[in-house]
């Protein structure tokens, strides 16, 4: 059994009517991921990715009114769709030509979630060899994958979409950018609807609808419990060190083959992130443990099993997202005696390191300035500073300068990388 074409037409007009008549008021809060998303360019996709519910929908709808309401749109996660196969593609075709004589011979096709049709890469490169202009939406880190280069012969453009920025979070809360609102960012986070409505079942239901929908379904996972329990457990641990030998001991689940095959499935969907220790061995990168974060701080506060209000360890992983939203190569630094919370450049060399005080005092300050002053000198040349919450000033460390500062001019400044779009010639 498949879908028709006019299963196909309808959801399709259902779904565009709903884009272009929603209206929230997250829709027109500048984004500062999306500026950096391009127009489509001929001969080659564009591919944007990101969490459930971040606002990649929000950039459809931008797009869509900026550009071509005449655009076609179809998301396959729709239940309409549940019996949508590789087959269907041709059924497809049928259903754009008798949309666009209705609506308009738009070159523009927009789709999402459609990473869960086996094939489809060959299908939107037959689309791209036609002339049309292809985007692909999703919330599956798999579409930036290096496999995905080779299926669509490196004709692609990649962006990533995130939950609301510090700075996005006080425009649409009309908030004043201070010390308070960074505080109560750091406990809601940065997903629009959360923040809208404020209910507190929001988060945990899309937590659990990531684990289901992203992982348990799309690769077919029959023990829901234990991926629900590592991915609980993870939260409750961000910024910690993990290694799937111990997360299987310490929690009793499965093998650690198993434990790693799920790590990798909930850093697919991004919920989480794992960075290796820094070392020029790629063999001792992988190895090493890693340190896990989450993809927002009001996630952490939903999903923790700790109910203590625990400000620097939330802090830490707003500075990681706030890092991870310009680049993709981050590290943490350690040798027997010090450590460096963040190395990180925009290549695989770091150029700069970061170490995170929610407050320097007189317990930690030695500790602190230690491990990134030992870090400078193993790197020379890279930039180095401690980010506190609100504290400002200049140390001097074993002959090395390093700036404090405060968590209001790390998180509404650039970080020395910007965010560009990565062009695809192949496998990365």
């Amino acid at each position: 059994m498949t879908v028709t074409r006019q299963q196909i037409l309808k959801t399709a007009d259902e779904q565009r009517n709903e884009i272009l008549s929603n209206s929230l008021p997250y829709d027109n809060i500048p984004r500062e991921c999306l500026s950096s998303i391009e127009s489509p360019v001929p001969q080659f996709a564009r591919i944007i990715t990101g969490i459930r519910r971040c606002g990649k929908s929000t950039f459809v709808c931008q797009d869509l009114k900026n550009r071509s309401e005449n655009s076609f749109y179809l998301n396959f996660d729709d239940p309409a769709l549940a019996e949508f196969d590789s087959s269907s593609f041709l059924i497809l075709d049928e259903a754009i030509k008798e949309f666009q004589k209705i609506h308009g011979d738009s070159k523009e096709l927009f789709f999402d979630e459609i990473q869960s049709i086996p094939n489809w890469e060959i299908y939107v490169n037959s689309k791209l060899q036609e002339g049309y202009l292809v985007t692909v939406t999703g919330s599956n880190a798999s579409l930036l994958s290096t496999e995905l280069g080779t299926r669509l012969t490196g004709r692609h453009l990649d962006y990533e979409v995130f939950p609301f920025s510090f700075t996005e979070f006080c425009t649409l809360l009309k908030k004043d950018v201070s010390i308070e609102s960074f505080s109560e960012y750091l406990e809601k986070g940065g997903f629009p609807e959360f923040l809208l409505y404020k209910h507190y079942q929001i988060l945990p239901r899309l937590f659990d609808d990531i684990l289901f929908r992203d992982i348990i379904v799309r690769y077919g996972i029959k023990d829901a419990r234990s991926l629900r329990i590592l991915a609980v457990y993870l939260c409750s641990n961000c910024g910690n060190l993990v290694t799937g030998s111990k997360l299987s001991a310490q929690l009793g689940l499965k093998t650690t083959a198993t434990i790693l095959e799920y790590l990798s499935f909930l850093e697919q969907s991004y919920l989480f992130s794992f960075i290796p220790k820094f070392d020029y061995s790629p063999k001792a990168q992988s190895v090493n443990p890693k340190k896990v974060y989450s993809i927002d701080t009001g996630l952490i506060k939903s999903i923790s099993l700790s109910s203590a209000k625990d400000f620097g360890r939330l802090f830490e992983n707003a500075v990681f997202n706030k890092i991870r939203r310009e680049t993709k190569n981050i590290w943490y630094y350690a040798e027997p005696g010090f450590e460096c919370d963040f190395l990180y450049g925009s290549s695989v060399v770091p150029e700069y390191a970061v170490q995170v005080c929610y407050e320097l005092n007189s317990e930690n300050l030695e500790r602190e300035a230690k491990g990134l002053a030992k870090t400078l000198k193993k790197f020379p040349g890279i930039k180095g500073k401690i980010v506190t919450l609100n504290q400002k000033d200049k140390i001097y460390y074993n002959g090395q300068l390093i700036e404090v500062v405060d968590a209001l001019d790390f998180f509404t400044l650039g970080q020395g990388i910007g965010a560009t779009a990565k062009q695809s010639t192949g496998a990365k």
